[in-house]
């Protein structure tokens, strides 16, 4: 890499390790922990990207970025942030941050970016928001897997593109498409939501249209509606009149299987798929889980319960707990005990009594429980076909568990490996071609191993 580097952050050991890493690969470094150093920087000209932290001890980093694009428009401006929520992404965005990423970050992959950033042509002057945002939006995580949709999201925010939001009942599509349409261009037009009802008669797609107004239409749990109502819906897509909405839509499972299937006319596929957005259910980011009680104990404190936190015992159940009812029953359950909880500190008893009141869900399983995988597949598949009582799941079960299986098996290989793709497909025991494959089929992201705090 060849230019000069300003880097912002009050960690002095990130600032070491940024500069050395950064120097070793050619660079010219500035460090500094003060954000009024490093506009002085950017106002005499020096550097050729910035990396900086948005929390730091005088101002805010974000802020700051409509500004550097004034005064140096084309400066890249690559953010990390600790404050790890979707409005972080979604704020970088909007200032037209080059790049965005959580802390903790991978240093090979910030490293990449900032070596594309060295590489790109200079870019026009930033926009900066003008109207102004909530605080905070209840999609929270700090995982790896909720910070690359936060950055989806923020891409597709202010395109014209339908998108599809697909995920398990509980895990927040609707949240997903809300907070789509409020950071977008058209956040001032109505938000409305259809489904298969709305649909019925002939004249409910005009209806609809009428009441959307150019606005965005969620269209809820597609793969559920009757093959005629979607040709209405191809219909509305092709010929929606004077105002054209933005068309999101929801499904509990991935459309393709049931398009393969014909349960989904593929005119109709093909026409919301323009981004396929998967939610993770919230066994795929149990770290998230403490961050999420916390984040509803914290809520319920604001609207006048008695303050609440988990327990260390109380926390580590939450962990090892079986969610099928996902982020929505999380939420529930940690709103009761907020309101039952004798003390201040939620105990693990506590927990225990009002998760297994609940004897539809999966019972606790203890953190070292030695069950072989074959039983605990069949166990949670009998569950599944349980919790759907006389009916049968959706079709298409077949690709969705094996899915389910192959995912976490090639990210913890991957992990296993430091993310070597030539010793992971050595230890899955399958070609390198075939593990490239799977990687790209199943977008699941690799990161070279060297973590930083």
């Amino acid at each position: 890499m060849d230019g000069t580097v300003l880097v912002a952050d009050d960690d002095r050991t990130i600032r070491t390790v940024l500069t050395q890493a950064l120097t070793r690969a050619g660079c010219k470094v500035h460090a500094t922990s003060s954000l009024t150093t490093l506009m002085r920087w950017v106002g005499e000209g020096k550097g050729d990207v910035v990396i900086s932290d948005v929390m730091m001890p005088d101002g805010n980093g974000l802020e700051m970025l409509p500004k550097i694009s004034l005064d140096r428009p084309g400066l890249p401006v690559i953010v990390i942030s600790a404050q790890n929520t979707i409005m972080t992404a979604i704020q970088a965005a909007e200032a037209e941050a080059y790049d965005y990423l959580p802390k903790p970050f991978d240093l090979p992959d910030l490293m990449k970016r900032t070596a594309k950033a060295l590489e790109m042509k200079a870019q026009g002057p930033a926009r900066a928001s003008e109207d102004e945002r909530p605080d905070e939006l209840p999609l929270v995580g700090r995982t790896a897997i909720m910070q690359s949709l936060y950055r989806v999201v923020a891409r597709v925010m202010n395109t014209d593109l339908p998108v599809l939001i697909w995920g398990e009942s509980g895990t927040g599509k609707s949240l997903i498409a809300r907070a789509i349409h409020d950071f977008s261009d058209r956040r001032s037009l109505p938000f409305i939501t259809a489904n298969a009802a709305d649909l019925q008669d002939l004249e409910g797609p005009a209806r609809v249209l009428a009441r959307v107004k150019g606005g965005t239409l969620l269209i809820d749990e597609i793969g559920d509606i009757p093959e005629e109502l979607q040709a209405r819906i191809v219909r509305m897509m092709d010929t929606p009149g004077e105002y054209v909405p933005r068309f999101l839509a929801t499904s509990q499972s991935d459309l393709t299987a049931a398009m393969e299937a014909g349960r989904v006319r593929k005119d109709l596929y093909y026409r919301l798929s323009g981004a396929t957005l998967n939610v993770p259910a919230l066994r795929e980011r149990v770290d998230d889980i403490p961050l999420l009680a916390d984040h509803f104990l914290a809520r319920g404190e604001k609207s006048g319960q008695a303050p609440r936190v988990l327990s260390e015992a109380a926390a580590e159940i939450f962990r090892t707990y079986s969610w099928p009812g996902n982020v929505r029953q999380l939420e529930n359950a940690v709103r009761r005990l907020g309101l039952t909880s004798r003390a201040v500190e939620i105990s693990a008893p506590e927990v225990e009594q009002v998760l297994g009141s609940q004897p539809e869900l999966e019972p606790i399983r203890s953190a070292g429980d030695t069950e072989k995988l074959g039983a605990s597949v069949a166990r949670h598949l009998k569950r599944y076909f349980d919790l759907h009582g006389n009916m049968l799941p959706p079709p298409g079960l077949y690709q969705r568990i094996l899915r389910e299986v192959e995912i976490p098996l090639i990210e913890i290989a991957l992990d296993a490996t430091g993310g070597n793709q030539a010793k992971c497909a050595d230890l899955l025991g399958i070609n390198r071609n075939t593990l490239r494959k799977k990687i790209t089929d199943l977008d699941i992201e690799v990161t070279r191993r060297r973590k930083l705090m």
